[in-house]
């Protein structure tokens, strides 16, 4: 018989570790919003959101500018 396991919460990132993450992103990213290009006004969006259970990983980050951001968490 198969257990089904409760879900882990992902590990999280203390801030400092969370900040190098953040620039390994948008360096490797090229600096601009992977949607529309933009270079300015850059933020880092979780794939998966941590909300559900999106890990603070390079493989679930991408690199964002805020209007861009914006309109995936209000679709």
């Amino acid at each position: 018989m198969n257990s089904v396991r409760p879900k882990r919460a992902p590990q999280r990132l203390d801030p400092d570790q969370y900040d190098t993450l953040r620039n390994q992103v948008l360096r490797r990213d090229g600096w601009r919003c992977q949607i529309c290009g933009a270079m300015s006004n850059l933020e880092v969006h979780h794939k998966d959101f941590r909300s559900h259970s999106g890990a603070d990983s390079e493989e679930n980050l991408i690199a964002l500018c805020n209007g861009c951001h914006t309109k995936i968490h209000r679709s």
